[in-house]
């Protein structure tokens, strides 16, 4: 407020800015400011410092003065602006007015109004000053931290300032002060950035299932012990759990009883009913999350090694039973729970037994089976596909390679999940089936090329309590059915199973549909957790490498860029083209560089001209 009536050529304070009245019209006041330019407000928006005149309201600098011997002398006393120009500055002006206005406003030795200032008390300038000192060490010490931290040179002790950017980087907070303060954008992978480039995470630092929100270590709990329950006993039969080598929770195997097809499946449902704590464990996780680091089990490792086919001289089971007819259809399907005993082998120690029994009379029936899948419109395509593992700090990338022995057992467990689902049609039981739509689309080409264009058209699987044919698969009905210890879905369909063939209340599909809620998206997550941690090692992998070159096949062109397919990593990437290369191209790659935050690897291509060469990749070799 003015402390006087406002004239023109006042001295004025507008907006904690200097201001010459350059005309009083009414109840109005036209301001000339510093910038030359003018402002029409009201007498109340501005406070009057000097009578004036002003010559320049850009002069008005008239130094320190001796605003400090002033405030020595009057503290704790009550004074004017006029007496404090005076006594600091000798004079009272225009300028001295001003810059003895900006001491006050600053609000250290000086408070109050024009006509009415107050120089504070002793004891609250020193504590003021300590105030000041303090936050200006603050900022000191804050600046020097973003200084090194743009450096990438961060000191001991920094890491506490950056478990707030740690915290956006892992997805558990949406902003960081110290990327908003460096002009950077707040994302986990700006965060991630800066983390690495500090050495607070390493290379190996992999964020994405924390992102995903994956469980941090495997499930914990008792297991109970077995019920009593009748079982058939089916260990005069081999039965073979075929895995690949290390596999630590085997939970499914085959057996041949004449021509009757047994696939044994780990009864985890027998101590894992409906709302019982193991159950309660697996449906929060929804499944086993495997990453290059180690896998997190959905059930506790006591109920694995318990119940894990082949790691005790007997297993109980949930044994599915069928027959293959001639045209690949199965007949005569049952389900009983079982005791059975089974050995272990290796992929690779299976196929050198494939010519024997009863690997070749499983192998003829599961290729009558999937030669029926085929008739009906089954979708087979092959895309690389690599194992990325972490052993002893080291990025360790094998080949899955097709074999007839794999080829059995995958078969096999599609025979189990459809003579499930067709089990539960006939007795009218709810379960968790597996459907899938057919393709949008006709896929061109050959090879790699065939097989990328499929999986573009392929519609996503779905998971429903209403049966519905599964195009991908041929089948008319299919639940995955073989993996309780790993997949909660499966544990479910086992639930309803044991409950039919024990005589039991199986739940309806409302009471299923309510259970299961939810389970899908967590799965969902967990997957794509998986995809982004295998393809964060590949990038490690290729950082390491240094100067990486492989080869490519060309699967898609949009421009300048294209997708290229990698076979020997199961990597795509995008990258910048030869002008003439086109899809179905084989392209020597030449590594630029790796951007772990973002996932991408940088690549220079070259289409390459070895025929032999061009024909494998193109193939899918």
């Amino acid at each position: 407020m003015p402390s006087s009536p406002v004239e023109t050529g006042n001295l004025v304070v507008y907006k904690q800015q200097p201001a010459r009245v350059h005309a009083v019209e009414g109840d109005k006041l036209t301001l000339q400011l510093p910038d030359g330019g003018t402002k029409r407000v009201r007498p109340k928006d501005v406070l009057v410092l000097h009578p004036g005149p002003v010559a320049d309201i850009r002069a008005l600098d008239a130094g320190a003065g001796e605003m400090e011997e002033a405030w020595e002398a009057l503290a704790g006393e009550s004074l004017s602006l006029e007496d404090l120009a005076e006594l600091a500055y000798g004079a009272f002006t225009p300028a001295t007015a001003w810059s003895s206005w900006r001491e006050v406003a600053d609000g250290l030795l000086f408070e109050g109004e024009p006509d009415a200032l107050v120089a504070r008390e002793r004891e609250t300038v020193a504590a003021e000053r300590e105030r000041r000192e303090t936050k200006a060490q603050a900022a000191a010490a804050r600046k020097a931290l973003l200084e090194r931290l743009v450096a990438g040179a961060m000191a001991p002790g920094d890491e506490e300032d950056l478990a707030e950017v740690e915290r956006l980087a892992l997805g558990a907070s949406r902003t960081s002060f110290i990327l908003r303060e460096l002009g950077r954008e707040e994302t986990p992978e700006e965060a991630h950035r800066l983390l690495l480039a500090n050495g607070y995470w390493d290379e190996l630092t992999n964020p994405h299932p924390v992102r995903e929100g994956a469980p941090q270590a495997s499930a914990e709990g008792e297991v109970p012990p077995l019920t009593e329950e009748a079982r058939r006993d089916l260990t005069h039969l081999e039965a073979w759990a075929i895995d690949d080598a290390g596999n630590t929770d085997p939970d499914d195997a085959l057996s041949l009883d004449g021509d009757r097809i047994w696939v044994h499946i780990a009864d985890v449902a027998a101590v894992a009913p409906p709302d019982a704590p193991l159950d309660l464990e697996a449906r929060e996780r929804g499944a086993t999350l495997y990453l290059p680091d180690g896998m997190r089990t959905m059930l506790p490792p006591p109920a694995v090694e318990r119940l894990g086919l082949g790691l005790a001289d007997t297993s109980p089971a949930l044994s599915v039973g069928f027959r293959v007819a001639e045209d690949g259809g199965l007949t005569d399907i049952e389900v009983a729970p079982s005791w059975v005993r089974a050995a272990r082998l290796s992929y690779q120690a299976a196929e050198e037994r494939m010519a024997e029994e009863p690997f070749a009379s499983l192998a003829e029936a599961a290729e009558r089976f999937r030669q029926r899948r085929r008739a009906d419109g089954a979708v087979e395509f092959q895309l690389p596909e690599v194992s990325v593992r972490l052993e002893d700090g080291e990025v360790v990338i094998r080949p899955i390679v097709e074999l007839a022995s794999r080829r059995l057992v995958t078969e096999a467990m599609i025979m189990a999940g459809h003579a499930v689902a067709r089990f539960a049609q006939q007795e009218g039981l709810a379960i968790p089936f597996a459907t899938q739509e057919a393709p949008q689309g006709k896929a061109e080409g050959e090879g790699l090329l065939r097989a990328y264009e499929l999986r573009k058209l392929m519609r996503p699987s779905r998971v429903q309590l209403t049966p519905e044919p599964h195009s991908g698969l041929g089948l008319s009905a299919y639940a995955q059915a073989t993996s309780p210890m790993r997949r909660y879905f499966d544990l479910v369909t086992h639930q309803q199973l044991r409950a039919h063939v024990g005589g039991g209340q199986p739940a309806d599909q409302e009471a299923l549909a309510q259970r299961v809620a939810g389970v899908g998206e967590r799965v969902r997550r967990l997957r794509r957790a998986e995809r982004l941690s295998n393809q964060h090692f590949k990038l490690v992998h290729l950082q390491r490498y240094g100067a990486w070159q492989g080869q490519g096949v060309v699967v898609e062109r949009n421009g300048p860029k294209g997708r290229v397919l990698v076979p020997e990593l199961a990597l795509e990437t995008s990258v910048t083209l030869p002008k003439t290369t086109e899809p179905g191209a084989v392209v020597t790659l030449q590594l630029l560089g790796v951007e772990l935050p973002t996932l991408e690897p940088r690549f220079r291509a070259e289409e390459d001209e070895v025929a032999g060469l061009r024909s494998d990749l193109q193939a899918g070799a």
